[in-house]
């Protein structure tokens, strides 16, 4: 384990180091600022929320990892967590513990905390600890863009939609679409690129308790149509209907 593998999982990645002892709180954030792009510093549990909150309003997202010593006045580790678990659930916590700290490891561990540091810190384990927690929250962010990426379908230039959400873009645009185009969407989305024949769309709406015969099929397409502003469905005569998705 080395500092070059860390820098390559945490360049990206801030992180807030809370502890009360003014020169070990300065001297490891000198450290991890080698490290890491941006890094905070708190004196106690209550600056520490504080600067917490005020990252999110100035960054539009949370630290990405919490590195809190236990003792500490105005909140001590164990009531830090719990205040921000409380406003994210899924931050990653790093706690340092010395070992007369055995009676907070408990509530931490059922809190949900990430791992321990024994104190003193030593470098080598420390670069193991964050290391092994970057890993952690670089893969939940490549999931969460997987995820994102597969329900988000790109109909047009300047043109999506959101198939978790049913919600549909157009310039960054809400456009009001009614449940019965959402319906029509979900299934050629569901089908990009294939046909989808009017027996297989009023078989799904049926599927659904709802009734849409071939007339009406052609009077949503055409609504829908108009709405969309560009014909990104295709009518397949006599057959059916396609989305062919637009790619960058």
């Amino acid at each position: 384990m080395n500092s070059k593998e860390l820098l390559t999982s945490t360049k990206q990645l801030s992180i807030l180091y809370v502890e009360d002892h003014d020169d070990l709180r300065e001297n490891i954030k000198e450290i991890l600022k080698k490290f890491f792009d941006k890094v905070g510093g708190s004196k106690n549990g209550e600056d520490a929320l504080r600067q917490y909150r005020d990252f999110y309003k100035t960054e539009s997202k949370y630290y990405d990892i919490i590195l809190s010593d236990i003792q500490m006045s105005r909140l001590n580790g164990v009531e830090l967590v719990e205040n921000i678990y409380a406003i994210n659930p899924d931050q990653t916590i790093v706690i340092l513990s010395a070992y007369d700290d055995s009676k907070y490891l408990l509530p931490l561990i059922n809190l949900g905390i990430e791992q321990f540091i024994k104190k003193p810190i030593d470098y080598q384990n420390l670069i193991k600890v964050l290391q092994k927690a970057t890993k952690k929250i670089l893969l939940k962010h490549e999931q969460k863009n997987h995820s994102t990426s597969s329900s988000l379908i790109k109909l047009a230039e300047f043109c999506t939609f959101d198939k978790d959400t049913n919600i549909l873009l157009i310039e960054n645009s809400m456009i009001s679409i009614t449940k019965y185009e959402i319906i029509f969407l979900q299934i050629l989305t569901d089908n990009l690129g294939k046909i989808c024949s009017n027996d297989d769309i009023t078989g799904h709406y049926n599927s659904l308790n709802e009734h849409l015969d071939n007339i009406n099929i052609r009077k949503l397409v055409s609504k829908l149509r108009k709405k969309l502003s560009i014909n990104c469905i295709e009518s397949v005569y006599g057959v059916g209907y396609r989305i062919i998705p637009a790619f960058n």
